[in-house]
C-alpha cells in the first residue's frame, strides 16, 4: 500500500553512515525538512562490519564529522578502531537528534512527477530531492580469475579476525590498505602469501588521513582550473602505513608476490607454473558503488558511476550522491573528507527550495 501523499518531505537521505549523517547535519542547519532512511538495524554504517583490528588512517582529531570532534582514542598509537568509530557515529546521530528511520532498506528511487518517489521496506516517501549515501561496502568486488579453487574464499567485507585462520595457509589478494592491514593481522597466527598486481607502494610513514584529504583537495582544485593531473593520492602510494602495518613491514612479514594467473583446486597458479597449496583466499580487491536502488532513474554509465557536477547528478538534478569516492568530492569516502561535499549538497538543496 502506498503511503498517503501527505507524507512528503523536501529531502530524503538514503543511508545513515558517515556520509548520511554529515548530510543530515548540514540539512538541519540549512532549515530543510528531511528524513534519513537506513537499512541497518543499528547505528554505525559499514563500520559495524569492520574487523577487530581495523584502524583509521588518522588520529581521532583528523577523523571527525562536521560539528562534533571525534573523542580521542586511548591507545598508544592513537589510531581509532572500527568500534571507536561506531560509538562516535551512534553518539553523533543522538546529539543532533537526526530523523533516522531504521531498518528501512530502500528498494528503488523513481520519478514521480516533479518529485522523486523513494520506495523502502518501511514505506514510501515523496521528496523534492534525494541524497544517496549508501557507500560501497555492501557491494564487494572479486575479480574474475580463471579456474576453480576448492578451499575457502572470502572478501574483506566478511573478514573479522585472525582466530578463524589460525594455523592455516592463506592467500591475501590486493595491494591496497585492506590487503596490507589484513595480511599484517594474520601474520602472527597463519602462514600468509600476499599477492598484488604491482609491488606494494607505501606512503611515507608520516602521511595520514588529514594529509591525504589535503592532497585530494588540491588535485580537485587543479583539475577544476584545467591544470595537469598529478594523480593526487594515487601519486603518493597505495598503502597508508598505520602502526600495525608498519610493524609487520619492518619485521619482514609483508613480502608480496606478483598476482597469480589462475586457480586450481588446491590454490593459486602463477604464470610460470608455480603452484601453492593453500587453505583459504581472502580477496581484498575493493568495492563498487551500491547504487542498485537508483536503477529506475537510468543514470548509470559504463564505469558504474553516475555523471555528476559536484554531488548533483547531471541527468537528474533532483539527485545528489555523497561519499562514493573522489568522483563525488575529494576524499568523500572518508570521515574527514565527506563534510565539505555534504555541506555543498545541502546548500544546493536549500537554495533550490528557497530555505
Amino acid at each position: 500500500m502506498e503511503r498517503n501523499v501527505a507524507d512528503q518531505v523536501s529531502a530524503v537521505v538514503i543511508g545513515a553512515g558517515q556520509a548520511g549523517l554529515a548530510a543530515g547535519f548540514h540539512l538541519r542547519r540549512a532549515g530543510v525538512d528531511f528524513v534519513i532512511l537506513d537499512a541497518q538495524t543499528e547505528p554505525g554504517g559499514a563500520w559495524t562490519r569492520g574487523w577487530d583490528s581495523l584502524r583509521l588512517f588518522s588520529p581521532a582529531r583528523h577523523s571527525s564529522l562536521p560539528g562534533r570532534p571525534m573523542p580521542p582514542f586511548r591507545a598508544d598509537d592513537g589510531y581509532p578502531t572500527a568500534g571507536h568509530v561506531v560509538d562516535y557515529l551512534a553518539d553523533y546521530e543522538k546529539r543532533y537528534d537526526l530523523p533516522i528511520i531504521r531498518p528501512a532498506r530502500v528498494r528503488e528511487v523513481r520519478p514521480d512527477g516533479e518529485r522523486l518517489r523513494v520506495v523502502s521496506d518501511a514505506g514510501e516517501w515523496s521528496a523534492r530531492f534525494v541524497l544517496s549515501a549508501t557507500g560501497t561496502w555492501w557491494r564487494p568486488f572479486i575479480p574474475a580469475v580463471p579456474g576453480t579453487f576448492g578451499g575457502r574464499q572470502s572478501h574483506t567485507a566478511g573478514y573479522r579476525g585472525p582466530a578463524e585462520f589460525a594455523g592455516a595457509r592463506v592467500v591475501v589478494v590486493g595491494g591496497g590498505n585492506s590487503g596490507a592491514q589484513i595480511a599484517a593481522d594474520l601474520a602472527a597466527s597463519a602462514e600468509v602469501l600476499w599477492a598484488t598486481r604491482r609491488a606494494p607502494r607505501y606512503l611515507p610513514d608520516h602521511i595520514d588521513g588529514r594529509a591525504l584529504f589535503d592532497v585530494a583537495t588540491r588535485r580537485k582544485q587543479a583539475l577544476d582550473k584545467g591544470e595537469a593531473d598529478d594523480a593526487g593520492v594515487a601519486g603518493l602510494g597505495d598503502i597508508v602505513a598505520v602502526p600495525p602495518v608498519r610493524q609487520a613491514r619492518d619485521r619482514g612479514l609483508l613480502v608480496a608476490r606478483p598476482m597469480f594467473a589462475r586457480l586450481d583446486d588446491t590454490g593459486p597458479v602463477w604464470a610460470d607454473g608455480t603452484r601453492e597449496a593453500v587453505d583459504a583466499i581472502i580477496w581484498c580487491t575493493g568495492f563498487r558503488p551500491a547504487l542498485s536502488h537508483l536503477t529506475p532513474l537510468r543514470l548509470r554509465t559504463e564505469n558504474g558511476h553516475i555523471a555528476t557536477v559536484g554531488t548533483r547528478a547531471v541527468d537528474e538534478p533532483r539527485l545528489h550522491l555523497l561519499g562514493y569516492g573522489d568522483w563525488t568530492g575529494p576524499a568523500s569516502a572518508t570521515l574527514i573528507g565527506v563534510g565539505p561535499t555534504a555541506r555543498a549538497a545541502a546548500r544546493e538543496v536549500a537554495d533550490s527550495l528557497g530555505s
